[in-house]
């Protein structure tokens, strides 16, 4: 057969064909992919055009590149304000966010339109590559295993409810007994070794979940159950928060979350802990149902209720896990900031010291039975949910079931939607001089009170359907620790070695979506000798009466035997 070809070695005409092919179709390819972008930015700018105002978006990347390194909620405010609109979009990527920056609006899209607002965005790093899984459909049979994460729907209300039963607010009533005897051990702790004040209010949050969840209380510091569960709530707090480094570069890329187990080893490494977490949890649920399955407590109500939900594994253990979430990280922290505040802001102290030494006295601490008379201690625990909230950005974002109108402004079905509620408390319309510490806002008949949109006075725990579900257990207990502790101690600045006051910052606080303040040193001056009896003597009683939650868990041993090995 005659090859056509050239004695000169010049290319064939097969060659020549090959060639121009691959050229082609490389051209085709090269034009397919530009039209498809000129294609897809079309649609951003249109989309741009219709929300609300925002920095003009990039192809592909939109606005990721403008996103600060920490604490983006600073610069949202910002955007608000040099846009001169409450509401603002933000790109991710491709996809857009919308960010609500005053108490007025959050109040018109996540409460009077919580029917509409009532679900989540997708969401690549906090519930997809920590094992949180979203269905791509949100009318799936299963769409999550995780309250948090789950698109609004049957599954979302089923687990709403069984969430309800063991936190809702006709439920943490019942809780008062043992929540009121872990605060007075909080006092007696700090009496003893104020230097740790922060492990005691961290022991207190974990025991009082623990004692709802398991029935067994934390009794020590040292328990591990502490530390894994601080490290998984902060290690959850750092995979929502915009950014534009990783892993959260993968909202902005999520084709890149199907290569990155290969890819970024060392990310997957990082996201251990939280998916960790979730075996954790249903350890510690499983071993309390073993070994008292009659018993009164949360989780065994959960394994009664297992077969009739069909209740999954990785359900039952998110489920527990969200105890913890709502009612552990978040209370220490906000206990924290107001051991802050009270060393920032000794002025305020002496009108609430007034109050509690007027009601309560000296010679016990303060009850439930004081709280209607409390009045300023109330509105002083208010001003700490306010001043620097736990939930920085008002918890996960929302989602619009469809497509929604408002203001003139178009919001897309699915959008991520969040309160940005540091700008909202912030705001000094609502609060002048914000980052005062003053309790007087919340008195009637204060000049420094002004209108709110809702009752409470604060969006600390989120809005319409999507509310935190232990805010009724973080609000009493918080009340009941607050006044304690005030009535117990005078909380001031610690001093150097030259008995100088050491300054405290009230911006330095931890970058994740629960913050809560650095480290910093204070004192805690126990206020009379008579006060001191009294703490010492209620201490004693509340570990007595504490003692019928006592025990040790075997399991949770062998699992951080386990892991410490693995590791």
């Amino acid at each position: 057969m005659a090859v056509i070809g050239s004695p000169l070695g010049l290319p064939s005409v097969g060659d020549v064909l090959t060639s121009s092919f691959v050229r082609l179709a490389l051209a085709v390819l090269v034009a397919s992919g530009l039209a498809a972008l000129v294609i897809d930015y079309v649609r951003m700018l249109r989309l741009h055009r219709k929300m609300p105002p925002g920095p003009m978006p990039l192809p592909i990347i939109g606005n990721t590149h403008l996103l600060p390194k920490v604490k983006p909620w600073y610069y949202f405010e910002q955007l608000s304000k040099q846009f001169d609109s409450p509401v603002i979009t933000f790109w991710i990527g491709r996809n857009p966010t919308v960010w609500i920056n005053d108490a007025q609006s959050a109040s018109e899209l996540l409460e009077k339109k919580a029917a509409v607002y009532s679900s989540r965005p997708r969401m690549v790093v906090f519930a997809e590559l920590t094992d949180m899984q979203q269905s791509s459909d949100p009318n799936a049979k299963v769409p999550g295993t995780n309250l948090v994460t789950m698109y609004y729907g049957e599954r979302w209300r089923v687990h709403r409810k069984l969430t309800h039963q063991g936190v809702g607010l006709q439920q943490v009533r019942r809780y008062r007994g043992f929540q009121n005897d872990e605060s007075k051990l909080v006092a007696y702790d700090i009496l003893r070794s104020p230097d740790q004040y922060v492990a005691h209010y961290e022991r207190y949050a974990a025991s009082v979940v623990s004692i709802i969840g398991f029935n067994r209380r934390v009794s020590s510091i040292e328990d591990p159950i502490i530390t894994e569960v601080i490290a998984v709530m902060q290690k959850a707090a750092e995979l929502n928060v915009p950014g534009k480094e990783f892993p959260m570069l993968f909202e902005t890329f999520p084709w890149l979350a199907r290569l990155s187990p290969r890819l970024f080893p060392w990310i997957f490494k990082g996201l251990g802990r939280r998916r960790r977490g979730q075996e954790f949890f249903y350890t510690l649920a499983e071993e309390a149902h073993n070994k008292d399955p009659d018993q009164a407590c949360y989780i065994n109500d959960l394994f009664k209720e297992r077969s009739k939900y069909n209740l999954q594994k990785k359900e039952i253990s998110s489920l527990a896990g969200n105890l913890f979430g709502a009612g552990s990280d978040t209370s220490s922290s906000t206990l924290i900031t107001f051991t802050l505040a009270c060393c920032a802001f000794p002025e305020v102290l002496s009108k609430v010291w007034e109050e509690l030494d007027r009601v309560v006295g000296p010679h016990r601490s303060p009850s439930w039975e004081d709280e209607w008379e409390l009045v300023y201690t109330k509105a002083f625990t208010k001003e700490v949910f306010r001043w620097r909230s736990v939930a920085i950005i008002g918890g996960q974002p929302h989602a619009p079931v469809s497509d929604d109108e408002w203001n003139g402004y178009h919001i897309p079905k699915g959008t991520w939607t969040q309160g940005n509620v540091w700008s909202i408390h912030h705001n000094d319309k609502d609060f002048p001089d914000p980052d005062r510490f003053n309790p007087d806002r919340y008195m009637k008949d204060s000049p420094d009170a002004r209108p709110f949109p809702n009752e409470k006075g604060y969006m600390t725990f989120g809005w319409g359907r999507r509310v935190c579900s232990g805010q009724g257990l973080a609000e009493q207990g918080i009340f009941i620790t607050v006044a304690r502790m005030l009535w117990a101690f005078n909380i001031q600045k610690a001093l150097d070695q030259q008995g100088k006051e050491i300054p405290v910052d009230i911006f330095s606080y931890t970058d994740g979506l629960n913050w809560r303040p650095q480290p910093f040193k204070c004192r805690f001056t126990v206020r009379s000798p008579e006060i001191q009896a009294a703490i010492e003597r209620e201490g004693r009683q509340a570990l007595q009466d504490l003692s019928i939650y006592d025990g040790e868990s075997e399991a949770m041993d062998r699992f951080f035997k386990h892991n410490k090995q693995e590791a």
